[in-house]
């Protein structure tokens, strides 16, 4: 009996409705009182505008089998379609209080609260509705109108709250009780959907209690003026990389046969991005260091993180015109991450977690390479970073020496450094 409801939703399904309803009609002779009997054909009837033939049916079948939520939130769509709203709502509250999370009795829920003219509270339960689907998830095609208008409800929902709560600090900081705070500015950005929250994700190594910063304040790194001061020495020893020593540019990414090459498959092995290195995991390059001792000297000001094998690095960065590096996160939290831009055609970008930025030449920034972050350049020329690590500036010398006494130790018991 089950086999032939199950052939009659896919006849239906196939458009076949003349089989799909001889084919209920048949396992409504065999067994006239089974809840999946009464379910499809009262889903049968919702289909033909026959709300209320419909609801006797999933009244039916809710007597027979009140354990079910999917049968009361059926229920509740007749009811829905019969505007008995009280009645609706007692059985999307049975369907709930059998499964709290689940989706369909969620989204009729938020839509009869906003139906009542309660948009905030409708929101809240929307939340909660789309708090259920997990990120990979593809939902039922029948749930996506729903879904949508539930997200632009949220959306709706989150942009009045933050007016509300940028009308009370405002009011607040005019008083003189207070100025604009980042990480409050942050929070309430996380609070209102306007950021996402992005944790580290690192590959290899995770050291608790360090803060997570998708850019770090440009001031907590005063020797970066240095560096930037040298900016145009710098991007002159890269135009003379360039004119002259192209065989010194390596694919950045580089991986083996039978390696996962997961995000990296298109970029693999090949120039279109590309890195001419002064430091490689830790290696020095001779001949790219005397090429580029400008360059070389000036990120000796750095508190490059140095450890045998693995750091510091420094290199240029060239990633090639309507070029894309997929979003990937870094090894360690241990060290951050400089960039120098030198060259940037318009279209270039860099995201780190939910922030974006443009590249402006001569401006460094510093950042967490374990949070999800990508670049891309949708020009039609190249674009030239010089990008090096540095060690966390919250590790003290001590924990950077146990820090670089760990990942050597890891080195040596597997006999291989771990790669970036």
């Amino acid at each position: 009996m089950l086999r032939m409801i199950q052939a009659a939703k896919a006849a239906g399904a196939a458009g076949h409705s003349r089989e799909a309803d001889e084919l209920l009609v048949r396992a409504a002779q065999l067994a006239p009182d089974h809840p999946a009997v009464l379910n499809e054909l009262g889903l049968r009837m919702m289909g033909r505008g026959e709300a209320l033939k419909a609801r006797e049916l999933f009244e039916r079948a809710t007597l027979a089998d009140p354990s079910h939520p999917a049968l009361w939130s059926n229920l509740a769509s007749s009811l829905h379609a019969l505007s008995l709203p009280q009645q609706e709502m007692q059985a999307i509250e049975r369907a709930l209080a059998l499964e709290p999370h689940h989706l369909t009795a969620l989204l009729q829920k938020g839509t009869l609260i906003e139906e009542r003219g309660d948009a905030r509270g409708a929101a809240r339960i929307y939340r909660h509705a789309l708090a259920t689907v997990p990120p990979d998830a593809t939902p039922p095609a029948a749930l996506g109108a729903a879904l949508e208008h539930a997200r632009e409800a949220v959306r709706r929902d989150d942009a009045a709250l933050a007016g509300a709560i940028g009308q009370r600090l405002t009011a607040l900081r005019e008083r003189g009780r207070g100025s604009r705070c980042r990480r409050v500015d942050r929070c309430i950005d996380l609070l209102t959907g306007k950021r996402s929250r992005y944790a580290p994700q690192p590959t290899f190594l995770y050291v608790p209690e360090l803060p997570a910063i998708e850019f770090f304040e440009r001031a907590e790194f005063p020797w970066l003026d240095a560096i930037e001061e040298a900016t145009e020495d710098i991007r002159a020893e890269l135009a003379r990389v360039l004119a002259s020593d192209q065989a010194g540019l390596q694919p950045y990414v580089a991986y083996g046969d039978g390696v996962p090459l997961d995000q990296w498959r298109e970029l693999n092995k090949s120039r279109r991005w590309s890195a001419y290195f002064l430091w490689n995991e830790g290696v020095p390059q001779p001949e790219h260091l005397a090429r580029c001792a400008r360059t070389a000297e000036v990120l000796t000001r750095a508190p490059l993180c140095d450890v045998p094998e693995h750091g510091p690095n420094g290199f240029f960065s060239i990633l090639d015109a309507r070029t894309r590096i997929p979003a990937h996160t870094g090894v360690t939290n241990a060290r951050l991450t400089v960039h120098l831009p030198l060259i940037v055609p318009p279209g270039c970008g860099f995201r780190v977690g939910s922030e974006t930025r443009e590249w402006i030449p001569g401006k460094a920034w510093v950042f967490d390479d374990t949070i999800e972050h990508e670049a891309w350049n949708e020009a039609n020329a190249p674009r030239a970073i010089l990008i090096f690590d540095i060690w966390h500036p919250d590790l003290s010398e001590d924990e950077r020496n146990q820090v670089r006494a760990t990942i050597e130790v890891v080195a040596g018991y597997y006999g291989a450094p771990f790669k970036a």
